[in-house]
């Protein structure tokens, strides 16, 4: 059995391509398209990337030229997660969020078309995250109909990004189901399932896809000259602020936010990315030491290469300890008497990243400060020409039912690090739920946020900048993650407000409350929404010389879910900090 036989998907039938995040379904749907170009029309629809860059991937794959037929797009993203698109008269635009509008613009292209056609639907995981299990009524009434009228659909979804019984049903109504996954250097397709074929399992040799944050992060985009202004930021107080008008510090249950709901949307990958990234930015203490204060630049001049000994590490700990609770994300402390050579402990107290996630039954940040600090010891040794790398992973958490947090910290690998940073959506929802419940007692009965008792309730920028993983700086994935989990929590909230009886109005002045209580940025509202000093954005103003493009992943994804559930309305950024402008802006459309 050859690949181009699996990629014929037969007349009247739905075949479901399923796979975790990465396995490769994306590139199938690619090739599929090229496959079967030369016998029939192609009606695309793309929920997580813009139809562009589905061409740009057909081209390169060996689409070009005149297509023997044509190929049409629903554009299922733009309006998701309120970006602003080109009119195109091949396109179609829908929202994921809303499955009517979706139906229509699938039968608007069918309309178009006087042959039997292939229905490519990339990818069904958006609409589902966003619907729930509205999307079996959704396949039933609009994917299995267009099948069986002599139709092809080929729809792909993301294996463990909700629950296994919504899973298990998709499958039930596919008439055939292939499975994906990436095994070492190869890619697996296991066919459960096939109205012709028999079930077997295909193998393709793939090569190994760097993460792509490394390449961004060396690249032109990044400006150390503003190393200094960032270390006095943290260090030196209001004098030295980014944000004059609110200050640099936000309500943590913002960043906390941010980050869990773009593990919503892909959590075995996301959390990873997260951690990847986190390192990264540790490792760029060896272009900001130079804006350290003399006595200590002097003190990282005489340290050995290796800094893999007890007393070493906490020398190194004493100078760096004061910018954790300086910018407030912990109370750390270097248990010397309980580390060694190769493998060294760090008790984190009052973590912001699992306060009041007491017993949610995992361990729930071996980013951020664990591995920003493995990534500051790769760094440093770099500085003295120690090639070597350093992992951090959880040992106790707030969110086993600790009192505190710790980490392990080792030069080279961590077997169980892969393990615990992944996480499946059963955990991720009832973290989503903790965050929500907390966030309606705030919007319904004034109850406070979150309230730490030594360092309150606010975090630095520097957290922010994390949560939304420098998100300018960082892969497409990453991106993606954050806006369509904006936009599943804006729209998850804006329904538990109608839900409660508030009027739409009422709504939308608690929501600019929310952002103004958690200091996201100075918010006015009228015909448009306009924050001034958006925590979002500012990091690529304060970390880049230049961007051409609306930054607000995470904002404009969460203000367009609210708007969507409450009236019925949709946004998209205008203007952004990123692009050179006074403030960001969003129009209503």
């Amino acid at each position: 059995m050859s690949l181009a036989q699996l990629q014929e998907v037969p007349p009247e039938n739905m075949i479901l391509l399923v796979g975790p995040p990465g396995s490769g379904k994306s590139t199938f749907c690619h090739q599929t398209v090229i496959n079967n170009i030369s016998t029939k029309p192609i009606i695309y629809v793309t929920t997580e990337t813009a139809p562009t860059k589905i061409e740009d991937s057909l081209k390169e794959k060996g689409l070009a030229g005149v297509s023997p037929h044509p190929i049409t797009y629903v554009d299922a993203f733009h309006e998701t997660v309120g970006l602003m698109t080109d009119i195109r008269s091949d396109t179609e635009e829908a929202s994921s969020e809303d499955l009517t509008s979706l139906g229509i613009a699938i039968y608007k292209l069918r309309a178009r078309i006087s042959e039997k056609s292939l229905l490519v639907f990339d990818s069904l995981t958006s609409p589902y995250l966003l619907s729930g299990s509205e999307i079996l009524k959704f396949m039933r009434t609009t994917l299995i109909r267009f099948a069986a009228e002599g139709n092809s659909v080929l729809a792909c979804l993301d294996e463990g990004c909700g629950k296994q019984e919504d899973l298990v049903a998709m499958m039930s109504l596919s008439n055939g189901v292939i499975k994906t996954e990436i095994e070492k250097n190869r890619q697996l397709l296991d066919i459960v399932k096939h109205p012709r074929l028999r079930p077997s399992t295909i193998e393709i040799p793939t090569e190994p896809k760097p993460s792509g944050l490394k390449f961004v992060f060396e690249s032109d985009l990044m400006d150390f000259r503003v190393g200094k202004q960032c270390y006095d930021a943290v260090m030196g107080g209001n004098d030295y602020w980014m944000r004059k008008g609110v200050g640099d510090y936000v309500n943590l249950f913002w960043p906390n936010l941010v980050t869990w709901s773009g593990m919503l949307w892909d959590p075995k990958r996301f959390p990873t990315l997260k951690y990847e990234l986190d390192k990264l930015d540790g490792t760029m203490v060896r272009e900001m030491i130079q804006f350290y204060p003399w006595h200590e630049r002097l003190q990282f001049k005489f340290m050995p290469k290796d800094l893999n000994k007890v007393n070493i590490m906490k020398k190194m700990f004493d100078i760096q300890a004061p910018w954790g609770e300086a910018e407030r994300s912990g109370i750390m402390e270097y248990l010397d008497k309980d580390s060694k050579t190769d493998e060294h402990y760090f008790r984190v107290h009052e973590n912001y990243a699992c306060w009041g996630f007491d017993d949610v039954g995992s361990t729930i940040s071996s980013f951020y400060a664990a591995a920003c600090t493995a990534g500051s010891l790769k760094g440093f040794e770099e500085m003295k020409g120690l090639e070597r790398d350093w992992n951090a992973v959880e040992t106790k958490c707030i969110g086993l039912g600790d009192p505190y947090c710790e980490f392990k910290l080792v030069p080279g690998e961590i077997d169980e690090l892969s393990h615990t940073l992944e996480k499946d959506s059963v955990f991720v929802d009832r973290m989503q739920e903790r965050l929500l419940n907390r966030l309606m007692s705030f919007l319904l009965h004034g109850e406070p946020l979150v309230e730490r008792p030594r360092l309150g309730s606010d975090i630095h920028l520097h957290a922010i900048f994390h949560a939304t993983g420098f998100s300018q700086l960082t892969n497409e994935r990453y991106q993606t993650a954050l806006r369509m989990g904006g936009a599943r929590a804006g729209k998850e909230v804006g329904e538990r407000l109608m839900e409660a009886g508030i009027r739409e109005d009422e709504a939308v002045k608690r929501i600019i409350h929310l952002l103004e209580y958690c200091k996201v940025g100075e918010v006015t509202a009228g015909d448009t929404i306009r924050i001034k000093d958006n925590c979002e954005s500012i990091a690529v103003n304060f970390l880049t010389t230049s961007f051409n493009e609306p930054s607000c992943y995470f904002t404009t994804g969460f203000l367009n879910g609210l708007f969507s559930a409450v009236k019925n309305q949709h946004v998209k950024e205008t203007k952004c900090i990123a692009m050179g402008d006074h403030y960001c802006e969003w129009e209503f459309r």
